[in-house]
């Protein structure tokens, strides 16, 4: 009867994990170099952002004034972990407070995360947020300051219960947050959604992957 017992155990436990497979990891790169589509998704644009060419290949230059641009598709639905990195090149002359890529849940508005950053002079340092109902947790970098006019990739990392940020794959903060999975939603790049706090600088490239990624995995 033990073994029996035992056997069956197996096999419910075999079908359990059967029902709920594990979900595979799953990377999409979208350039940011189009005024059209960007990741195979229409884009929306606000402004006059240019495509420019760079060091980090062709990207969209925006003047932190009333440039954006809006992409019709949430890259990270469904996941309950992810790492969202990007390419970027913050600016002199912008804003203090500058949202430079949003994400969000259109199903749900109390669902969204941000990448933005602080300026001061000739410095900037970052701060990413993740908000999931009454859940929320802002990361707010100011000891790890950096120039401006310089590229620099950058990284948000979710694993189911805490967010970790890197600059040029240097952890510089983590918190403490639970989020729901993301639903349908909408991403900007170059302002925040509600068309605040603009951002002056390029953006060339930017990686989501449903999953959290440690530094060694980062896009290159």
């Amino acid at each position: 009867m033990k073994f029996l017992s035992a056997s069956i155990l197996l096999a419910a436990a075999f079908m359990g994990s059967a029902q709920h497979p594990v979900q595979k990891q799953r990377s999409v790169t979208w350039k940011i170099d189009s005024l059209k589509r960007i990741g195979g998704y229409p884009v929306d644009v606000i402004g006059d952002p240019k495509i420019v060419s760079s060091d980090k290949g062709n990207a969209l230059l925006f003047d932190g004034v009333d440039d954006g641009i809006f992409i019709r598709n949430d890259p990270i639905a469904g996941a309950d972990q992810f790492t969202i990195e990007a390419w970027f090149r913050p600016d002199a002359g912008g804003g203090s407070e500058q949202r430079w890529l949003h994400i969000e849940d259109t199903e749900n508005t109390e669902t969204r995360t941000l990448l933005e950053i602080r300026l001061a002079g000739n410095e900037w340092f970052l701060d990413t947020f993740i908000k999931s109902g009454d859940n929320r947790s802002p990361l707010f970098a100011e000891n790890f300051k950096h120039p401006v006019g310089k590229w620099f990739h950058v990284a948000l990392v979710y694993d189911g219960g805490e967010m970790h940020h890197y600059v040029d794959g240097k952890l510089e903060l983590s918190g403490k947050v639970k989020a729901r999975p993301f639903g349908k939603g909408l991403t900007s790049i170059g302002v925040r959604q509600n068309k605040v706090y603009w951002f002056k600088g390029a953006v060339s490239k930017a990686r989501f992957t449903n999953r959290a990624l440690s530094p060694d995995q980062f896009m290159k």
